[in-house]
């Protein structure tokens, strides 16, 4: 895992070179499948967030992984948010206005403000969760104007092979974003594309078998 840490940061480090590229680039790596005392090496390899794609996953982790902060990157359903509310640094994944109500009302509950981004489905594709482009400014607002959640950016999982323009519509709806409300996060980019995210405009990339090795799935991990 050393290795590949240390493969994966020169490659971050040669696209910010190739392209002049000053921001920082936040590596959270996404540990569906992985085991607690896998994940609790992370920080001695300087990677300091993890994300998770299932809330049964993360609760069953938490308690056992110290040291580290925690993104929810996947799907998340209206009834499982009280879970995480309290213990997730980011959730990437709001995609409609009941989810943003609902992390609202359970922020509210403990106090906090939740920091959120805005899942778009670039490709529209029917597998994928995620509201349409033209549909996110909307959600932009709606989000924003909740007491308890702090809109901080947009999130998206491209196609294979998805073409420039797809990324390229991600950074204009990411300044729309900006411009409006001050978010700073664009969360794209996995083990396959992070480097082309991270060249047209993310700044927190979400790599998986770039970190821990081909991961063999079973339904009960899905």
């Amino acid at each position: 895992m050393e290795e590949e840490i240390k493969a994966l940061k020169a490659r971050v480090e040669a696209v910010r070179k190739k392209y002049g590229i000053t921001r920082e680039i936040k590596i959270v790596a996404a540990t569906k499948t992985v085991p607690a005392e896998k994940i609790n090496l992370l920080p001695s390899f300087g990677i300091t967030a993890a994300g998770e794609n299932r809330v049964q996953e993360l609760m069953e982790k938490y308690d056992k992984v110290k040291g580290l902060e925690w993104h929810f990157i996947g799907v998340l359903q209206t009834n499982k948010v009280k879970y995480i509310i309290d213990k997730v640094a980011l959730i990437h994944s709001v995609d409609r206005r009941s989810l943003a109500d609902e992390i609202d009302r359970q922020a509210a509950k403990h106090n906090l403000v939740s920091d959120v981004l805005i899942e778009i489905n670039i490709g529209k594709e029917p597998s994928k969760s995620g509201v349409f482009a033209e549909d996110a400014p909307a959600l932009m607002d709606y989000v924003a104007a909740k007491s308890n959640v702090k809109l901080r950016g947009v999130m998206s999982v491209f196609p294979p092979d998805a073409p420039d323009e797809m990324y390229k519509e991600l950074a204009s709806l990411s300044k729309i974003a900006t411009d409006r409300y001050g978010a700073d996060i664009v969360s794209a980019g996995m083990s396959g594309d992070y480097e082309k995210a991270i060249r047209f405009g993310a700044n927190l990339i979400r790599p998986g078998s770039a970190i821990f090795g081909k991961r063999i799935y079973n339904q009960k991990n899905i």
